[in-house]
């Protein structure tokens, strides 16, 4: 059985489908919109899983207000053929993560910026991070490859997240990828 690539710039989540990045994104602003003074924190994962015939990507995109509630959206990329190494698929990962961080233009993250600044000094803040599925307990595989993968998110100017901080790689996108 043949599996085809999917489109990898649509984007979904529960209550849409086939969304674009810049439909993703004017969701992201609305929520924001609906507390000018939120603690907001962008956070971007992905994780994989290795089917029989093929390998499924999953990036998370999640836009949290501390304490009171998130949006969310995934897109999903499938690789059609089993990525056995590990270290290839987490670099796939991260690298479908960086793609995601790319689209988050420096007019963008102004226009998300500039929703809280006024309210800096009442509390509001933003923040930007990369979730990597990878730890560095003795325990975990991918433990050789966090310096790496640290570096490549930092690199691009974003806070780096490993597990058990990594959430949006580890659970959220985790659950899409069986």
């Amino acid at each position: 059985m043949k599996y085809a690539v999917e489109n990898h710039c649509l984007f979904q989540n529960s209550q849409e489908r086939n969304m674009t990045f810049e439909h993703a994104f004017n969701k992201i602003i609305k929520f924001m919109n609906l507390d000018r003074n939120g603690n907001y924190r962008l956070m971007i994962g992905t994780d994989s899983q290795v089917h029989v015939q093929y390998t499924r990507f999953i990036t998370g995109i999640v836009i949290l207000n501390e304490g009171k509630g998130a949006w969310a959206c995934i897109r999903k990329v499938i690789v059609p053929r089993r990525m056995r190494m590990l270290h290839e698929r987490i670099s796939k990962e991260t690298s479908l993560t960086e793609e995601i961080v790319t689209m988050f233009t420096e007019e963008r993250i102004n226009r998300m910026i500039d929703i809280v600044l006024p309210n800096i000094y009442r509390g509001a803040s933003f923040t930007m991070e990369g979730h990597l599925d990878i730890g560095a307990g003795n325990r975990n595989k991918t433990r050789a490859f966090v310096e790496e993968m640290v570096e490549r998110i930092e690199s691009m100017g974003i806070e780096p997240k490993i597990k058990p901080n990594s959430f949006v790689a580890s659970c959220y996108a985790n659950r899409f990828t069986k």
